[in-house]
């Protein structure tokens, strides 16, 4: 069964299968056809995510089993409802419960796993090889035997090492002639002989180009299939995969031989710099990063860009182009965290040029610099093509980083970097090495931009979100239907997402901060005020200026609709939520403090800030000037929300919903964008929608459950026209234009007219109402190739054209977003 529209849920030990169970009436009376669900095999005790899974060849006991998985399904079918679930086939957890893991450590290269996982068996670190590495000590290998944390003991008759809670096989009494060898976790980045997750020591990745793994991690997955207990899957990390081309092939024939093109199959991919996901991949689209992207563009004004980032340099002394901010993320990362994939790249391409007589005066130190510069210049996650490909659809990328490399390399490098640039574009005898690149700069790009860059650039926090491009702040309406064009023909059922279990801060959120682009100079200069007025809550010149930009970015865009300036208790539980943020955030930054050493008194100094602001109301005179301008634009993002769901739920594509927001989503990043959700209060408000009183009372969130409630309605009623109906832009004439966007959606005889506003912060009729004031729309009009008659979704009205055209201030009359249909519903 395709997915009309899907709900995402978060599976963990206090979030079950029978919690969604008894959901399921919620989900089909909103109108989803899918349940979405994060990972469903067996993962670490407690995970709260189930990424990092120990036995994929079973559904996970804490969420249930697979009876509890059952019983979820006939529930789900019972409602006519389907299930897709999350698989995660590059990686699992590196620890003593994964049965596979275990089996290496005791068994070593002989183990019937060995093979399973990507380790380098022939590492040139001559005390490495034929073993792995075990970066678990706290201290060097000869202080933790001479301080006795590391002893030999016996369990069930069997010898095991000890460390702490840790109790590792052994094959015999030496310590030094294990499969494994425990190293210091401060060396693990440099010493590291196996491919980890990102830099997370506790994941390992695995190899899907062995024929056994594949089978072994997918029986599941393919047996569920079989019995028709899934409808589909979303592969999690797929540019993790040596070949992630000829994996979702292989993954769609299995999951159905018989009807490959039955599965919904899509791929977590970040696409940027015009990428598209390749035809040949037989995917169905990605997870909807990319739509995230477009929609937050769309909302933001491209003029404001360069005001905004002026300003941030100026607060900040932070570079005000973030190619600047990446490249130099991008040269640290490499060093920090991925020096041990690097050297085992340069040991590739070094075995690559002793093979090629062009290569004959190279050394490993000048491989090694070349190298890291097409990783710093690498303009998108990674390249896909196999070596004997043509044409290479990822030379563009390969030529710009090339070409790049050359402009910050040493001069002598060029003729390195040239070679590089052929082994990576032309057939070689071996592959390995373009493997090894290829699996490296994708893990460099998220580290360094996802995870480091975003959150050193302050220059709008909106724009700073997971597949975000940095390049474009802003679209226009014709960028916007162009884009939405190519989705039409090209994936027609990718994924659309606003939201996600890994976005930096809520949909609602970029939403509302979105507006400070509409008024940038306003806001630099509120922004200046608030900093100077803040410097008495600051400890010894901390925190900095950059980071202060950053948090009051976050106040004025994830203030609680419902907060009220005199709740001092609501006060502090947002200032708990922020101050967890902060750390979070201060430590990715890596500039003042960090993961792997937290300087406590930096994070002290920041917490105590955001503390003494908001929760302690140090500065009465100062959040009440912030709380004001919140409330001036409050209104303005909440008609974005509104906008961004309407659009999501109306252009080519698959809607996801994740879960909670169906209501307003003003979450920040993980943890806090998983919190529990209160289904039972949007039960109540789903069974009795007055669109009129929800408008009346928006802050509260019915009126988005209730539009969303309303489109989702539609979608189901016209399947064929969402499925595989084609996009029209609308023209739009007049003075105030490009402030909306208007598309058609057609198939057959039946057509539906989307209309949103965009930039509305002017257009408000009043400042704490979500209606749109008729004049401030003066001649703009709609231009409709159609005189037939038009019926409101949502508010049930007829409209009808007039000369071919519609007065766009007729459109809008209480609600923000207009959806009408040329069938009465």
């Amino acid at each position: 069964m395709m997915p009309r529209a899907t709900l995402r849920l978060q599976f963990h030990k206090d979030f079950t299968f029978a919690d969604a169970e008894r959901l399921v009436p919620y989900m089909a009376a909103l109108g989803v056809s899918h349940l979405y669900a994060s990972p469903i095999t067996a993962a670490r005790a407690g995970s709260m995510h189930g990424y990092d899974v120990i036995d994929p060849t079973r559904v996970n006991p804490e969420l249930g089993g697979e009876d509890g998985l059952r019983r979820l399904v006939e529930a789900l079918r019972r409602q006519g409802l389907g299930l897709i679930v999350d698989i995660v086939p590059n990686h699992m957890a590196a620890s003593l419960e994964n049965p596979w893991w275990a089996d290496v450590l005791h068994h070593g290269e002989a183990s019937r796993y060995a093979r399973s996982f990507d380790i380098d068996w022939e590492t040139e670190d001559p005390q490495l090889r034929g073993r792995v590495f075990l970066p678990l000590l706290g201290r060097p290998l000869h202080e933790a035997i001479a301080a006795k944390e590391v002893t030999v003991g016996d369990r069930e008759g069997w010898a095991v090492l000890r460390y702490y809670d840790h109790q590792l096989p052994m094959t015999g009494p030496d310590i030094e002639r294990q499969p494994y060898r425990l190293g210091w976790w401060r060396t693990a980045n440099d010493r590291i002989n196996w491919r980890r997750f990102f830099d997370i020591n506790d994941l390992v990745c695995l190899r899907m180009e062995d024929a056994e793994t594949f089978e072994n991690v997918h029986a599941l997955i393919f047996r569920l299939y079989r019995e028709g207990l899934i409808d589909g899957v979303r592969v999690d990390h797929v540019d993790g995969l040596n070949d992630p081309a000829s994996y979702c092939r292989k993954l769609r024939h299995q999951l159905d031989p018989d009807d490959p093109s039955r599965p919904y199959l899509v791929v977590e991919k970040i696409l940027l710099k015009g990428e598209t996901l390749p035809a040949d991949w037989a995917c169905d689209g990605t997870t909807g990063y990319d739509f995230m992207d477009q929609v937050s563009a769309l909302q933001h004004d491209p003029e404001a860009g360069p005001l905004l980032a002026r300003a941030w340099t100026k607060l900040s002394g932070r570079p005000a182009d973030f190619a600047d901010e990446e490249e130099a993320a991008r040269r640290e990362i490499i060093a920090g965290s991925f020096a041990a994939p690097l050297e085992a790249a340069v040991a590739a391409f070094d075995r690559l040029a002793k093979a090629d007589p062009a290569a004959s005066e190279l050394s490993r130190p000048a491989l090694r610099r070349a190298l890291i510069e097409m990783l710093v210049h690498f303009p998108v996650y990674r390249s896909y093509a196999t070596p004997t490909e043509r044409p290479r659809r990822d030379r563009p990328y390969l030529d710009a980083a090339a070409r790049n490399a050359k402009r910050t390399a040493r001069p002598s490098d060029g003729w390195i970097i040239d070679l590089l640039h052929r082994w990576l574009t032309e057939p070689t005898p071996d592959d390995a090495a373009i493997g090894r690149f290829q699996q490296l700069s994708a893990p460099v790009a998220a580290k360094s931009v996802e995870d480091t860059a975003f959150y050193r650039y302050g220059r709008l926090l909106s724009r700073n979100d997971v597949g975000f491009d940095l390049d474009r702040f802003g679209i226009g309406p014709g960028d916007f239907h162009a884009l939405m064009q190519a989705r039409s023909t090209d994936l027609p059922r990718s994924m659309l997402a606003t939201a996600t279990h890994d976005h930096k801060r809520g949909e609602d959120v970029r939403a509302r901060l979105a507006v400070l682009s509409e008024q940038p100079q306003t806001w630099a200069d509120r922004l200046t005020s608030w900093i100077d007025g803040s410097a008495v809550l600051r400890t010894d010149g901390q925190p900095a200026v950059g980071d202060i930009a950053m948090l009051l970015q976050m106040i004025v865009g994830a203030w609680p609709l419902d907060l009220v300036l005199e709740d001092a208790k609501g006060r502090a539980a947002f200032a708990a939520r922020l101050a967890a943020w902060q750390e979070k955030a201060l430590r990715e930054a890596k500039i003042h403090t960090d993961w792997s050493d937290p300087d406590k008194s930096y994070e002290d100094a920041a917490r105590r800030f955001v503390e003494r602001l908001v929760a302690a109301n140090a500065l009465p005179d100062l959040i009440a000037d912030i709380f004001s301008f919140i409330q001036s634009i409050a209104a303005a993002g909440a008609v974005n929300g509104l906008a961004q769901a309407a659009l999501k739920l109306s252009v080519p594509g698959i809607p996801d919903l994740y879960q909670g927001t169906d209501y307003w989503d003003l979450s920040l990043v993980d943890p806090d964008n998983r919190r529990p959700v209160d289904f039972e209060r949007r039960r109540r408000s789903l069974s009795s929608i007055d669109v009129a009183d929800a408008l009346g009372h928006w802050r509260d969130g019915r009126i988005k459950q209730a539009l969303i409630a309303r489109l989702l309605a539609v979608r189901a009623t016209l399947p064929e026209l969402f499925a595989r109906g084609d996009y029209r832009p609308v023209p739009v004439e007049g003075e105030k234009a490009q402030h909306l966007v208007a598309f058609l959606r057609t198939y057959g005889e039946n057509r539906l007219l989307v209309a949103v506003p965009r930039l509305p912060h002017a257009l408000l009729r009043a400042r704490d109402t979500l209606e749109l004031d008729p004049a401030a729309w003066k001649d703009t009009s709609l231009v409709l190739p159609h005189e037939t008659p038009w019926f409101d979704t949502i508010e049930g009205r007829t409209l009808q054209a007039t000369a071919g055209k519609i007065r766009v201030q007729d459109l809008f009359t209480r609600l923000p977003v207009a959806i009408f249909s040329t069938k009465r519903s």
